[in-house]
């Protein structure tokens, strides 16, 4: 058999799996006014694990079967993009151990690594302070035939340093006007870019802080910032709705990811970025639509101003 029919075969059965493992896991949906398809609108920021419309975790069976057929269209977009020459960038922010690393850890797994990287920096040094805000971000785009992941991105000027002060709010201002017309410019050039930002409830995040500060394994994804984020809740919330209400756009849309349940994020957010692609033998039946109690477009959010 060829390498092609290997292929085909074995997406087949991971379809195959991810059928049948989904509807098992319909007995777990919350019993609630409304249903999936509906489309709620919701706040931004829940702080108790109340909010969240599942009651259960998704189970691992289902997990496993559902992310490995996602795995497999995400190598078709790679084999796509390699033929094609075209670019992806995927922006991954959101709240403190919202579960942005475990998905991108889900998105690279099975990846050729020589086509596609993660993109984590540092505080910026002396001299990138003194360079164009954009300029260490979009050196770092991806080429021709590559897929970048930005955990964490230029957002963090309308985030992390707009609440804990580390731009003026002269700076913050100004990057809230220039970074639609920026992320024109870059779609119109070709650029295929996806922005998810993933949302936590207070309660949960307080929950995964304790167990990283526990684990000598994960100790080291406590940072300062960490250390105020629930005390600084509020703050993170209203300037996420700044970010939603100045950023958000047709062109480049953001798109909220309930990570309540990281094994649903993660799923979650496979899905919507496979569903964003045209690209071939695409198993549109198999990728199927994202949960909206899950994946929300950023239209779905009430803001202040609404």
């Amino acid at each position: 058999m060829s390498k092609s029919n290997n292929r085909k075969a074995d997406a087949g059965k991971a379809h195959s799996k991810a059928k049948d493992a989904k509807g098992k896991d319909v007995k777990s949906k919350r019993s609630k006014n409304h249903a999936t398809g509906d489309a709620p609108r919701m706040t931004l920021g829940p702080v108790s694990s109340d909010a969240y419309p599942y009651d259960e975790r998704l189970k691992r069976k289902v997990y496993e079967a559902e992310k490995r057929a996602l795995q497999i269209e995400l190598l078709k977009v790679q084999h796509w993009l390699r033929d094609s020459g075209e670019r992806l960038a995927i922006v991954f922010e959101g709240r403190d151990a919202a579960g942005k690393g475990g998905t991108i850890k889900r998105f690279m797994e099975y990846l050729n690594p020589r086509f596609a990287r993660i993109v984590a920096l540092d505080k910026p040094n002396e001299t990138e302070k003194g360079q164009w805000y954009f300029q260490r971000y979009v050196s770092r785009f991806p080429t021709s035939g590559e897929i970048v992941l930005f955990d964490r991105s230029w957002y963090n000027r309308a985030g992390v340093e707009a609440v804990m002060g580390f731009a003026t709010p002269e700076e913050v201002e100004r990057f809230l006007v220039q970074v639609p017309q920026q992320e024109r410019l870059w779609v119109e050039d070709g650029l295929h870019l996806v922005k998810l930002y993933f949302s936590v409830s207070r309660e949960e995040q307080s929950i995964r802080f304790a167990k990283r500060a526990a684990d000598p394994l994960t100790h080291w994804k406590l940072s300062p910032m960490d250390a105020v984020a629930q005390k600084k809740w509020d703050e993170y919330t209203n300037a996420a709705e700044a970010m939603f209400a100045r950023t958000h756009s047709d062109h480049a849309p953001w798109t909220l990811i309930r990570s309540d349940d990281k094994r649903r994020a993660r799923i979650g957010a496979l899905r919507h970025v496979l569903s964003q692609l045209d690209y071939p033998g695409k198993d549109k039946k198999m990728i199927g639509t994202p949960d909206p109690l899950i994946v929300v477009d950023a239209d779905r959010l009430i803001l202040p101003d609404d």
